[in-house]
């Protein structure tokens, strides 16, 4: 563990004791190995965030509470620390805490643990579940400041909320399927209780209710958090219903668009149009290959940007009214794509050329 730091910064970045941090560092023993784990993780942030080290200014500690698969939790970690030097003359230093399929007792136990440490404030996507807005309610009450990031938690004590407007982002998807694609739609979505994810849907059905004329939706919900259950659901309905001809996936797990898109394959069937969310390494991949015909997409810079400013103002550092304003909805296609990260392989596409795929989801 080679470091520059004082025992001190490493406590507050890791929310453990200095003792606890100088036992670790010293090998005294009697430490268990997760403890030296958040040590490690808490040196390897300040490492990161060493540009941030380096400016005069008041320092704000700021967790960040993330439930979400690794892919999307990596994002918002290069994100977040990408716009830290932005925010100057403030100090903004970060401690995440990313939860892949955590339980609620997980998420409540990370909130407990910022409460109990002290925090300037939370940037937080967990479920809307009655625990969750308990357990936000109690960090107001320690006057900790709480922004819901990407997925809101509107009935809770959170200052704010800051991401993509989603109940406007699942009504962009029903008018984009209609302008492009006829017959019934297959709509895919997580199993847990985020309310982004039901707003999406919200919008999406009422657009689709609004102007749709008569079709038909049908569902596929990911209740294992696998990619292979998805395409076995996807398998099923289109087994049985053959007027499937468009697709709106509301959700981002791992695999499951191409899972989608290789069921259909499987089935010999095509689509008019599929339009998926976050322009991610994967939904890049499909969207240059003509598997996919758009992306809802939003900055997640901005976002975090947003978010970090909602935290300062409610610490009274910036001017202003401490307000949700959510984001635009960015619509993404082969022609708009912005520079991306690598493309992942999957299990269920083939990889095809750009003349292989033209025309390749119709």
């Amino acid at each position: 563990m080679k470091h520059s730091y004082r025992i001190r910064e490493i406590a507050a970045q890791s929310g453990l004791s200095e003792a606890t941090v100088d036992r670790v560092l010293h090998r005294r023993g009697g430490v268990r190995a997760g403890t030296v784990r958040e040590v490690e993780q808490a040196i390897a942030d300040l490492d990161r965030q060493r540009s941030q080290l380096r400016i005069s200014g008041r320092t704000f500690m700021v967790d960040v509470v993330v439930q979400s698969p690794p892919r999307f939790t990596e994002a918002v970690r290069a994100a977040l620390e990408a716009e830290l030097p932005a925010l100057r003359p403030a100090v903004l230093r970060c401690r995440f805490h990313f939860l892949d399929t955590a339980s609620p007792a997980d998420l409540l136990a990370v909130l407990d643990k910022v409460r109990r440490t002290g925090s300037h404030g939370v940037i937080l996507k967990a479920p809307d579940l009655p625990e969750l807005v308990a357990a936000v309610g109690q960090l107001a009450g320690r006057g900790i400041p709480v922004v819901t990031f990407v997925t809101d938690l509107p009935t809770s004590s959170r200052v704010a909320y800051a991401g993509i407007d989603n109940r406007a982002a699942g009504a962009t998807a029903a008018y984009l399927i209609r302008q492009w694609g006829g017959g019934d739609v297959l709509v895919v979505r997580g199993h847990g209780s985020f309310r982004g994810e039901d707003e999406r849907e919200m919008g999406f059905r009422a657009e689709m209710r609004a102007h749709g004329a008569g079709r038909r939706l049908l569902e596929v919900v990911d209740e294992e958090d696998r990619a292979e259950a998805v395409h076995i659901g996807t398998r099923r309905v289109l087994a049985t219903n053959p007027a499937v001809r468009a697709v709106y996936s509301l959700y981002a797990g791992a695999g499951g668009n191409a899972a989608v898109i290789g069921a259909f394959d499987a089935e010999d069937r095509r689509y008019d149009v599929f339009v998926a969310h976050d322009l991610d390494g994967e939904n890049t991949a499909l969207l240059r290959a003509g598997r996919l015909a758009a992306v809802l997409h939003h900055d997640l810079r901005q976002d975090l940007r947003r978010a970090c400013h909602l935290v300062l103002q409610a610490q009274g550092e910036l001017p202003g009214p401490v307000r949700s304003q959510p984001s635009s909805v960015q619509v993404i296609t082969p022609h708009n794509e912005p520079l991306n990260g690598p493309e992942p392989a999957s299990p269920f596409v083939t990889p095809v050329t750009p003349a292989q795929s033209r025309g390749k989801h119709r």
